[in-house]
């Protein structure tokens, strides 16, 4: 029987998982990711995943920004399925260039942690996600970010496969077209991740509030 929500979202077991929120994601050049980008502003999943980042600071659950990237010259990055080969058309998201940037309110602070990679369509192969997690005490990953379509849902399946639960809060991931993304959480998601929302975890990562000195002299008593 799997842990309640409460349980699996203790934030010193959990961390925050933000995928591809990128400026060359969600603002893209070109109009063959615009259906992606217009999904996102359309409901609000950066504000949704701010308030997660947010709240997760506050009760010290780490933070990870998952982003991809490519060298100018594109070396190094294989090009072997049409989505990443249609991606190679586009401007290079290098590291430390504008595209390459988290969105304007996700960006990372020094307590936070940024995993890159240059290959492939899932944050877990062939990068230091796992050993960072494990480091970290981190059993429950909470999958935020883009896209439901192929990064989410690859980011779930090698989570699960790591051996983490995995909790995904349904507004603060976004895919096209909408109907797909229904049908992708209806007959996968939901049976390999615990599917909430934002404002339930935003309720659970509350900082403890002060002690009173009625609660005091109750322990004492």
């Amino acid at each position: 029987m799997l842990p309640t929500l409460p349980a699996l979202v203790s934030p010193r077991e959990t961390a925050l998982l933000v995928m591809e929120c990128q400026r060359g994601v969600l603002e893209p050049e070109e109009d063959r990711f615009r259906a992606l980008a217009d999904a996102v502003a359309k409901q609000g999943t950066v504000e949704h995943i701010r308030r997660l980042v947010a709240a997760a600071r506050t009760v010290g659950t780490p933070v990870v920004f998952l982003t991809a990237s490519r060298r100018a010259d594109r070396k190094g990055s294989a090009f072997n399925c049409p989505l990443l080969a249609a991606g190679s058309a586009a401007t290079s998201m290098v590291p430390g260039s504008d595209r390459h940037a988290m969105v304007p309110g996700l960006e990372p602070r020094p307590e936070d942690f940024v995993v890159d990679r240059m290959h492939g369509v899932s944050p877990f192969h062939s990068t230091g996600l796992d050993p960072l997690l494990r480091n970290l005490g981190v059993r429950t990953v909470v999958a935020t970010g883009v896209s439901v379509n192929v990064g989410i849902l690859g980011l779930v399946l090698e989570a699960v496969n790591f051996g983490y639960y995995a909790v995904i809060p349904r507004d603060a991931v976004a895919g096209v077209p909408e109907e797909y993304v229904d049908q992708v959480f209806r007959f996968t998601l939901r049976h390999l991740a615990i599917v909430t929302t934002v404002d339930a975890i935003v309720d659970l990562w509350q900082p403890p509030g002060p002690v009173t000195n009625a609660a005091i002299k109750t322990v004492s008593e």
